[in-house]
């Protein structure tokens, strides 16, 4: 089991070698849908009602929580998102380039994790299945996440650039959806704001950290963000889907200017700019997905698939 802690406090120091002391004056004080304190994380027991997966499988076995197919189709976009990154950010363990950050990267994945566990669970409720059937028996076409979250890690300045541009989107597609009409939908992005207001402090932090380091920390930083700049486009773009859903979920274009803004503050504070390449052609949320995404759900849906049914 990962140690818990903040996700952030490796941040606040600069013993990292090769990266100079934090600024500290991008600190972000909590949003207004940050209610309670930072141990409101999935991956600690805290006092209080917060949502579990548990009891949006409960509610559906008694019929209180029935998505309709295209709020189910919405959720499972943001499972898989989430179930993805989680993936991704688990490959640090005992990789990082230290203890404290190591335990940091994956505390954020459980918490992406949690957040998969709730998505997936809810769309199940609308084909009878579990969270489980979804994570491990669909095939690659069958999965919605977009490019960005399958992307491998690289070093760890890559894997900083991918995650402050999945939490700058996560943050502000959570923070919209505790609006949503759909109750269970706002449930599950009112505790999963709270935990993405984090993983966006840590990853500003160390944007921050690197690109203000050694001349060799600014120049990976800047390589990271050049490399994952291109996937940032499918993450705003509209579909027929989004329409259906309506105000169930959130316009994922009307995001994408508080985005640009929020990303370009940032990077103007660490002093480089913002990446100018194309954007990517994208695919993902119809199915159609980079070579990178078909070997993680072999390695992620080994063991379910050889051992179906199995318990432990």
């Amino acid at each position: 089991m990962i140690p818990t802690g903040s996700h952030h406090s490796q941040a606040r120091d600069g013993s990292l070698a090769g990266v100079g002391p934090s600024t500290g004056s991008h600190h972000r004080n909590p949003t207004p849908y940050s209610l309670g304190d930072s141990s409101a994380s999935a991956t600690r027991i805290t006092p209080g009602n917060a949502l579990r997966p548990e009891d949006i499988a409960l509610a559906a076995a008694e019929g209180t929580a029935h998505p309709r197919e295209a709020v189910a189709e919405y959720a499972l976009r943001l499972g898989d998102d989430a179930l993805i990154l989680a993936q991704r950010l688990g490959h640090w363990i005992s990789r990082g380039p230290e203890l404290e950050e190591d335990v940091a990267l994956g505390n954020i994945a459980l918490d992406q994790l949690g957040h998969a566990r709730s998505f997936l669970t809810y769309a199940g409720a609308a084909w009878g299945k579990s969270e489980d059937d979804l994570a491990y028996y669909r095939r690659e076409p069958e999965f919605r996440s977009a490019h960005l979250f399958e992307q491998p890690n690289g070093d760890f300045a890559v894997t900083i650039a991918r995650q402050f541009i999945a939490a700058s989107y996560q943050y502000l597609l959570y923070r919209e959806l505790t609006r949503s009409s759909d109750p269970m939908l706002a449930a599950i992005a009112g505790k999963a704001v709270k935990e993405v207001d984090y993983h966006l402090d840590h990853s500003t932090q160390w944007v921050l950290r690197l690109a203000g380091g050694t001349e060799e920390s600014n120049r990976r930083m800047i390589a990271g963000l050049e490399l994952m700049w291109p996937f940032v486009g499918e993450l705003f773009e509209d579909d027929p889907l989004i329409a259906e859903v309506g105000d169930a979920g959130v316009v994922p274009s009307s995001l994408k200017e508080e985005f640009d803004r929020a990303t370009a503050a940032v990077l103007a504070e660490a002093g480089v700019e913002v990446p100018a390449h194309p954007m990517a052609t994208g695919g993902g949320r119809h199915g159609r997905h980079s070579e990178h995404l078909g070997y993680l759900l072999a390695e992620m849906q080994v063991l379910a698939r050889e051992y179906p049914g199995a318990s432990w």
